[in-house]
C-alpha cells in the first residue's frame, strides 16, 4: 500500500494524472471515503492525465458519466445503491472490461467489486484541506 498526502485540489489532480500514466485501459478504481474527500477531483486528474478534455463532474444524479480520453472512462456514483437490484439497474456489469471504471462510494457495492481493483481510501488529514490517499493495487 502506498500513501500520499494532498493539501490542495491541484495536488489531488496531480496525483490523478500520475495514476493515469500507469493505466492500461481495463482497470476498476474503487474509491472509499466520505463527502468532500476529493473523489471527483482525483477523477478529474485521471481523465486529464489520459488526455480527456471533458468537464468531469460528480455522477450523483446520473449514476454514471462517460468520458472520452485515451481510454473510455466510466465514472460511477454508488451512493444511492443499496442492493443487487439497484446495482444491476445501473448497467455496472456491462461496463466491466470496456474501459476504466472509477467508482465513488464503493463501500456500497464492495461485495460486487472484482478482485483485482485499484483501491483508494481517502481520509481527512491534520487540516481542513489535507487529504490522505492510501492506494492498493497500483504504485504511483
Amino acid at each position: 500500500m502506498s500513501e500520499y498526502k494532498s493539501n490542495s485540489p491541484e495536488k489531488t489532480m496531480e496525483l490523478g494524472q500520475k495514476l493515469a500514466s500507469m493505466l492500461t485501459g481495463k482497470e476498476v478504481i474503487a474509491y472509499f471515503g466520505g463527502l468532500g474527500m476529493g473523489k471527483t477531483t482525483l477523477t478529474r486528474g485521471i481523465v486529464s492525465g489520459l488526455g480527456g478534455e471533458d468537464v468531469v463532474s460528480s455522477p450523483t444524479f446520473a449514476i454514471v458519466n462517460e468520458y472520452k480520453a485515451k481510454y473510455n472512462v466510466y465514472h460511477f456514483d454508488m451512493y444511492r445503491i443499496s442492493g443487487w437490484d439497484d446495482l444491476y439497474s445501473t448497467g455496472f456489469f456491462d461496463y466491466l472490461d470496456n474501459g476504466i471504471i472509477i467508482i465513488e462510494w464503493s463501500e456500497n457495492i464492495e461485495n460486487a467489486l472484482p478482485e483485482d481493483i485499484i483501491k483508494i481510501e481517502i481520509s481527512k488529514g491534520n487540516s481542513d484541506t489535507e487529504r490522505i490517499f492510501r492506494i492498493e493495487g497500483a504504485e504511483v
